[in-house]
């Protein structure tokens, strides 16, 4: 099957691609103290010399305490700055385009036990899993400052020269601890017992970055519905629900919504084929980008128990784009794999695609 849809231009605002294929973003642990090498600088050029359209940094965390779970993670303010902007050049050099990724992982807990957080534990209700209480919540000037270092950031990200930025608002992180109800018992005006009252914290941080980034710049917000903490919770149950979910955050200013599920092709609700990033197109109007073990046969929760992926065929992938259900395409352990997994798709070279390792995950390949 022709993979010409993969690669058509896009554009949203000042972010002009060259074809629809994102590096999708990759927790890698490579930046000691937090602030990226040399060697990640390197890692990202070589994905953009293999022609990926938008390269989404892994998580790089805002300015406060315990915005990390890791000590590897980088951050995204004070001394990292400098490297980060070697990260853009090297970069743009290579022909390439960028966003960073603005994370904070709340009360999500990180994978070794030699981490301790430098501050207070940042937590909508106090707590790591449902149920399970033992935090104090983040009182109403935590929150203040926590929206305030998102924005402070994003104007980084546009100082910096970046071509587009996006939120971490997924995955048991804490924008979306505040969505799920499972984590935000709140009883003020950050709580709420509907999926649109708890997006306002979420509103708010997407408010501060569009002041941060202006009005040009693409800005890219990922959701999903599962969480580390729980692979099967939803933050929506219904159509109706998702789209009292992406409503505040639309009219906040996200101009493309990141729909992360662990297997691209699931339906997201009964009697549709539309995945995640299709109906949230269809609510909301938006671009969307969808992303889930694409061009593998193997979902990547189980790369981390040391499963290993062959590359599959990207024929349903390409008749769903070609369809309009989704407008972009993020691709991570592939590309974590073969720096010129995009080169080889669209030339044909399949017989020259990689599988994935574990090994690669301890790798800047």
């Amino acid at each position: 099957m022709s993979v010409d849809a993969l690669f058509q231009p896009f554009q949203v605002k000042s972010l002009k691609m060259p074809n629809r294929i994102v590096m999708a973003p990759m927790t890698r642990s490579f930046s000691p103290g937090g602030i990226p090498t040399s060697d990640v600088a390197a890692y990202y050029r070589r994905r953009a010399e293999g022609d990926v359209g938008l390269i989404i940094t892994e998580g790089t965390v805002i300015d406060r305490p315990a915005a990390r779970n890791d000590a590897a993670v980088p951050v995204f303010h004070g001394e990292a700055l400098p490297e980060w902007k070697t990260v853009v050049e090297e970069v743009h050099a290579a022909g390439g385009l960028i966003a960073p990724q603005l994370w904070h992982v709340g009360s999500a807990r990180g994978r070794g036990d030699d981490w301790s957080p430098l501050g207070k534990v940042d937590s909508p209700s106090g707590m790591t899993t449902p149920g399970k209480r033992g935090l104090a919540p983040m009182s109403d000037e935590d929150i203040a400052d926590t929206i305030a270092a998102f924005g402070r950031s994003a104007r980084a990200t546009r100082e910096l020269g970046f071509d587009a930025v996006e939120i971490h608002a997924a995955h048991g992180y804490l924008i979306d601890q505040f969505f799920w109800s499972g984590l935000n018992d709140r009883d003020d005006r950050w709580g709420g017992a509907t999926i649109r009252d708890r997006a306002r914290f979420g509103a708010e941080v997407v408010k501060a970055v569009r002041e941060g980034v202006g009005p040009d710049m693409a800005l890219i917000m990922r959701l999903s519905q599962w969480k580390l903490q729980d692979y099967a919770v939803r933050n929506a149950l219904t159509p109706d629900e998702l789209a009292e979910w992406l409503a505040p955050l639309a009219e906040a200013g996200v101009d493309v919504f990141h729909c992360s599920q662990r297997r691209f092709w699931e339906p997201e609700f009964d009697g549709s084929d539309l995945n995640f990033a299709g109906w949230t197109k269809k609510l909301t109007g938006l671009p969307t980008i969808t992303v889930g073990s694409v061009g593998l046969d193997g979902e990547f929760i189980a790369a981390f128990g040391g499963a290993g992926s062959k590359p599959a065929s990207l024929d349903g992938l390409v008749k769903r784009l070609e369809a309009g259900e989704f407008d972009l395409v993020a691709v991570g352990r592939a590309l974590l794999a073969d720096p010129h997994w995009v080169e080889k798709i669209r030339d044909g070279r399949h017989d020259e695609l990689k599988d994935f390792e574990r090994s690669a995950m301890a790798t800047l390949s």
